[in-house]
């Protein structure tokens, strides 16, 4: 089920065009919004929210008109903002309590909802500490609670692990992904980290200068390149060997892609039988040894360099 369309979706800043006819259909699930830093994400997200109102084009978010509905559709949706915006000297629990109230929750109710919300997040024994004392992953969870306090159909979660340490990051995306099992609640992120969103996203949405660059699921965008399956491992124990099979695997016709680390290769043909009995002859021509050979997943980073390409 589609939660978020839009058709022809413009928008200016002056000379600048933050995103350029964008069509986009975001499903239920866990959605990452993926792209560099400028590639149009927060934009988007303040154009989903009815926020500001597009050069040209529509949104449709939960079926609501972004640009006539967005009272209605905002109270639907929970907002967590990448800037720390929250106010320093309000405790937590009021903080999160108050922005389930600006959403038309009862008073009562929204009190209960934050301490339930804030105990969710693993805050519950801190809810009373102002939000200026507490650490940069505790705001950030501060801010999940304030986005799921008030059961929203819909989470927006913009740079959800912004400033996190590798623990805290791995600590959040587990609570975001739970929350959305347990509570049947979709959720788009937006993350320039693009490990992160392949850890929990159904979906993707790939986002570069303002333009699409891919949509769909996720085993469909980072399934296997093409049939093709490949990671050659480090080769050893013969001066100029890794040279050698580079060279020898080229003159076959396979696409040679150097790795991160100095001696390893990745290694692209048609078919993943194929590459690796080539690369077992270009090992054993250039008189080298293979450390590690192993088959070779797609991974979002390529959709960028295609569209670059």
């Amino acid at each position: 089920m589609s939660i978020i369309t839009t058709s022809g979706l413009t928008m200016q800043f002056g000379a600048q065009r933050a995103l350029d006819s964008l069509n986009v259909d975001v499903q239920s699930g866990v959605t990452g919004l993926v792209g560099a830093n400028g590639a149009g994400k927060t934009t988007l997200m303040s154009l989903v929210l009815g926020l500001r109102a597009p050069t040209a084009g529509q949104a449709s978010v939960l079926g609501y008109d972004s640009q006539t509905q967005g009272a209605q559709l905002r109270a639907q949706i929970g907002y967590g903002p990448e800037r720390n915006v929250v106010p320093e000297d309000m405790p937590a629990s009021e903080f999160v309590k108050h922005m389930a109230e600006v959403r038309g929750m009862p008073r009562n109710e929204a009190r209960g909802r934050a301490s339930d919300a804030l105990w969710l997040v693993g805050l519950g024994e801190e809810r009373a500490r102002a939000l200026g004392t507490m650490s940069t992953g505790q705001r950030q969870r501060v801010k999940l609670a304030q986005a799921i306090a008030s059961d929203p159909a819909l989470l927006l979660l913009d740079e959800p692990t912004d400033g996190l340490d590798p623990v805290q990051r791995d600590e959040m995306l587990s609570l975001i992904r739970q929350v959305s099992r347990e509570y049947g609640i979709d959720v788009v992120l937006t993350s320039h980290l693009l490990e992160e969103v392949e850890r929990i996203c159904d979906h993707i949405v790939a986002l570069d200068a303002g333009q699409l660059v891919a949509q769909g699921r996720l085993e469909d965008l980072v399934g296997d390149e093409q049939g093709v399956v490949v990671e050659v491992a480090e080769v050893a124990d013969q001066p100029g060997a890794f040279d050698d099979v580079v060279s020898r695997l080229s003159r076959s016709g396979l696409e040679v892609r150097h790795g991160e680390v100095e001696s390893r290769m990745e290694v692209i043909g048609p078919d993943a039988d194929l590459v690796a009995d080539r690369v077992r002859d270009a090992v054993a021509g250039a008189n080298a040894r293979v450390v590690r050979i192993e088959r070779r997943r797609r991974r979002l980073e390529d959709l960028f360099s295609v569209a670059a390409s």
